[in-house]
């Protein structure tokens, strides 16, 4: 498993938090794992609670429309760094 980088592993936290995902801990959740289907198994009721988290937690915003937003939640490692990129951005 590819080591977290300290931002993939709050993301984690918080992932883990906000779904209070019961089963797996942050340092389960590996940084290249799928976020939906065969990887941690979250759907999109999850992703919109997490995207809700995200935007109050860092300000911001995943918008569902956005063709680009299935990247973005591919993965702790693709959300972080996007979550970066906009932060950078700000």
């Amino acid at each position: 498993m590819t080591d977290k980088s300290p931002a993939e592993h709050e993301l984690s936290r918080l992932i883990v938090e906000v779904l209070n995902l019961e089963d797996v801990t942050a340092e389960e959740i590996g940084p290249e794992e799928p976020l939906f289907g065969d990887g941690l198994g979250l759907d999109s009721i999850d992703a919109l609670e997490l995207a809700m988290a995200i935007s109050k937690q860092y300000g911001v915003q995943l918008k569902a429309d956005d063709e680009d937003t299935r990247a973005v939640f591919e993965n702790v490692r693709t959300l972080s760094a996007y979550i970066q990129q906009e932060a950078d951005a700000a």
